[in-house]
């Protein structure tokens, strides 16, 4: 038999700072300890998830004292939903971590000189700046614990008829059944909200992923701020019918909606990168602008969800580069080009680089679309495609722009660039904690010069990061 572990509850703890990935932290004994769902300032009970001989982990069960500088989250769904984590705290201190994070990540774990870090550009809409949000439909809706508790000892547990929202957090199988969510402009809640209606009220089966089965799955809504709306629904099998009929409800019910799709999914994931969406009505994709440069989004493009914050991330971008026009750009993880195409007026040359073939369709389309015709795009990993052949043919680059996912560069990118040793390089980063790992490496030719962190996602532990990089 098993021999059940202990619970330990550490009580009357004072939360003294914020941590990586938004963990608080507390010191207990010497030990450091990181606290889920806490803030600094509150006085806690901690039950132990893990506990090591110098650190430990683990989550709030009993608040004694909270911080003086916590707000009122202003979502309904906040602590079930997982999305917006740090509704509690004032724009300006999430701001004040968020640059603690990037200070503390390159100066802890890339150990190399640096300048001093800019003050990080935040968002002047902190609600409605998403471009894009995915609403899951499942037969399993999410009720907390507390609740569940109480239906249940009152007899009243609904039946599992399905629920829209978001995943839920751990949960692969369960959705937070949602009502109104506050990051994207109406009427993305109204969409969702009549689906949700006209599904229940047809009978139509939401989709079990546990099981396979069932007819509806997700729903994809995106915007662009000249008004464009485009809709994808995602349905497991054709059953034209109530396709047509929900199709037609919706372009009936918001006259706002430019693009109507919808997509058959009949496998065992949501991923839609290998799929087919077909176009029910209008043009199948919407424009959206950044500056004087528009871009053609497509059902599975992957663009900044925050178009604002896009501009000034990629403004930054744009700066760091010091091009003048006379040099050679390398866009690597380039994606539908849109950095690359951002900064090109002032490039002689711009060659991208991404893994994912639909997206370097999009980026000739938008190289077309905008006239940049000394652009040149491929398609490929890039640790496969920059190979010494491939920068005798197309030219040594100047200026090395790279936005690699969060696990940052592979090393033999690293490697790579370090043969290369470009005069100049900016790399975008949305983490600071692999971006630092990766500046460490490149400091054996690079020095460091400029830091820029930006806030795309505000009221979450996310943020972006640009770092200016010069040959030594």
């Amino acid at each position: 038999m098993k021999k059940q572990r202990k619970t330990v509850v550490l009580e009357q703890v004072p939360v003294i700072d914020y941590a990586a990935e938004g963990k608080a932290l507390a010191r207990v004994d010497g030990k450091v300890v990181f606290i889920e769902g806490a803030v600094p300032g509150d006085i806690v009970d901690v039950q132990l998830s893990k506990s090591k001989s110098d650190w430990a982990e683990g989550f709030v069960v009993k608040t004694h004292q909270l911080a003086a500088d916590r707000v009122t989250p202003f979502c309904s769904h906040f602590g079930v939903c997982g999305g917006c984590q740090w509704q509690m705290l004032p724009y300006s201190k999430q701001l004040t971590y968020k640059q603690q994070q990037v200070t503390d990540n390159l100066t802890r774990i890339a150990k190399i000189p640096l300048p001093p870090i800019q003050p990080i550009i935040g968002a002047e809409a902190t609600t409605r700046y998403r471009n894009k949000m995915e609403y899951t439909f499942a037969t399993r809706k999410f009720i907390p614990t507390e609740e569940f508790r109480r239906l249940k000892a009152e007899g009243e547990l609904p039946e599992q008829s399905g629920a829209a929202g978001f995943h839920v957090r751990g949960f692969f199988d369960k959705v937070v059944e949602i009502n109104t969510c506050h990051l994207q402009e109406e009427p993305t809640n109204g969409i969702r909200n009549a689906i949700a209606k006209f599904v229940m009220d047809a009978k139509l089966p939401c989709y079990d992923i546990k099981k396979h089965e069932g007819w509806i799955r997700n729903v994809l809504v995106r915007n662009s701020t000249i008004g464009e709306w485009m809709i994808n629904v995602v349905i497991a099998y054709e059953d034209k019918e109530p396709r047509e009929a929900l199709l037609n409800m919706l372009l009936k019910s918001f006259p706002q909606i430019t693009t109507l799709l919808y997509t058959i999914n009949n496998k065992k994931n949501d991923s839609l990168f290998d799929q087919n969406p077909i176009t029910y009505f209008g043009k199948g994709f919407i424009i959206e602008n950044l500056e004087d440069l528009q871009f053609k989004i497509s059902p599975k493009s992957f663009f900044q969800t925050n178009t604002k914050q896009a501009e000034k991330l990629y403004a930054v971008t744009r700066e760091f580069a010091e091009l003048d026009g006379s040099q050679l750009v390398y866009d690597l993880y380039c994606g539908t080009g849109s950095i690359g195409l951002f900064v090109s007026k002032n490039a002689k040359k711009l060659v991208g680089v991404e893994v994912v073939a639909d997206a370097i369709e999009d980026a000739k389309e938008n190289a077309n679309l905008n006239g940049v015709t000394h652009s040149h795009f491929f398609t490929g990993d890039v640790i496969d495609i920059c190979t010494d052949d491939f920068f005798t043919q197309h030219g040594k680059p100047d200026v090395i722009i790279t936005d690699p996912p969060r696990a940052g560069m592979h090393d033999k990118l690293v490697k790579k660039l370090l043969d290369i040793a470009a005069p100049l390089i900016v790399y975008v980063s949305c983490n600071p904690a692999t971006q630092a790992r990766d500046l460490a490496l490149l400091a054996e030719k690079y020095t460091v010069t400029k830091i820029q962190p930006v806030d795309m996602f505000p009221h979450t532990l996310h943020i972006e990061n640009v770092v200016q990089l010069k040959l030594t």
